[in-house]
């Protein structure tokens, strides 16, 4: 098999067990989870390169390389991570994590609940940011890695490193957030509320027991896919890839498709059914609405990063009006008003919040810099 320079190639996923309860922010707890994890690299003598990938709503921890078996689903950050890419896995071990509740191989609602011997589904307890970097703190407990070089993360991925430097400020000495925010806004919460009722008033929901009925909601997921994929991508270039081209010439006055552009939604809705999971779409939205690590500080979020001690770079677009920069300046003011040190770009991109998983040179420099500088102070 041949891979472009630059790839890690063949990778395989690992299974790592937890037999200790996690308790949760919600007062629950899961005992006897499972997280699975790939690693690129090597991790060096002292376990001072180490990099944690967080992923976004519907990603993995299939960040880079190929599978065996499945040559072509390439890795989601595979233009990130590799030899000699921004995140150099000739200097850097990097570990790719699947969040608990996810549907690609961590402990979720499809899996089994030992209690009844039946899948989840509608019982498993909503988790947190906080939740989850928990248990991604135990993670590095078991790979023998006391403090991260650094952790990375685009959109939500982007919260969860955010949340490593106030939850575990000593364990994490560089932050990587890119496309991001502190909290969502009301608008944001919204498009998630619409993208979960549509699940939920799924027939074939069954009030998230489905797997009982046999039956998947693919509608629901559908739509929620729909919805999503229309904040993911700013207008202009919407207008650029589809404008109002049409499948015929003119109109054919019925409700079939007829514009490129709900084609192209159609069938981004179509293949996110088939492989995505309902109850972790509605419990990773849900985690999304409930960050905010200003809540316990009354809405001050100077007070809220003051434990925080690593170094940060932020990255944010221009055309991204779902995490537009705006909120990533609110970042890097707190930040500065707690004489953190940090670096911010903004690039001007035409993508809107996809942009942090698309290939820009400019935006790749500025990661490979900064992930050069942190090889040197490892070296140092």
């Amino acid at each position: 098999m041949n891979f472009n320079p630059g790839s890690v190639g063949v990778v395989a996923p690992q299974s790592i067990r937890f037999d200790a309860p996690l308790g949760l922010s919600s007062g629950a707890a899961i005992a006897g989870y499972s997280l699975t994890i790939e690693t690129y690299g090597t991790l060096n003598a002292d376990r001072s390169n180490a990099v944690l990938i967080c992923h976004a709503l519907n990603a993995s921890h299939h960040v880079a390389g190929v599978y065996a078996d499945e040559p072509a689903e390439v890795g989601w950050w595979d233009n990130m991570v590799g030899p000699g890419k921004p995140v150099d896995t000739d200097h850097f071990f990097v570990v790719g994590v699947n969040n608990l509740g996810s549907c690609f191989g961590s402990t979720g609602p499809m899996s089994i609940d030992p209690g009844t011997e039946r899948p989840y589904g509608a019982s498993f307890p909503v988790v947190t940011v906080e939740d989850w970097v928990n248990a991604q703190a135990q993670l590095a407990d078991v790979l023998g890695i006391t403090r991260w070089a650094a952790v990375m993360g685009g959109s939500l991925g982007g919260m969860q490193a955010l949340s490593w430097t106030i939850q575990y400020p000593d364990r994490i000495a560089h932050c990587i957030a890119v496309a991001s925010a502190p909290k969502l806004s009301a608008q944001n919460i919204a498009f998630n509320e619409v993208a979960r009722t549509a699940i939920r008033s799924d027939p074939d929901f069954h009030g998230g027991n489905y797997y009982a009925h046999a039956t998947v909601p693919r509608r629901g997921l559908r739509v929620a896919r729909m919805i999503g994929h229309i904040t993911y991508l700013s207008g202009e270039d919407m207008a650029e890839k589809f404008g109002r081209a049409m499948r015929e010439a003119d109109y054919q006055f019925h409700y079939e498709i007829e514009f490129e552009v709900e084609r192209y939604l159609r069938y981004q809705g179509d293949k996110f059914s088939e492989y995505f999971d309902a109850n972790t779409y509605l419990l990773i939205t849900r985690a999304l609405d409930y960050f905010d690590p200003a809540k316990s500080t009354g809405g001050d979020l100077v007070a809220a990063i003051a434990p925080a001690r690593a170094k940060f770079l932020l990255v944010a677009f221009t055309t991204d009006w779902r995490f537009p920069p705006a909120r990533s300046r609110e970042i890097v003011e707190a930040l500065i008003d707690n004489g953190r040190e940090v670096a911010y770009a903004e690039i001007d991109a035409p993508h809107g919040h996809d942009a942090f998983l698309l290939d820009d040179m400019r935006y790749h420099r500025v990661v490979r810099a900064y992930f050069d500088n942190i090889a040197r102070e490892i070296d140092a």
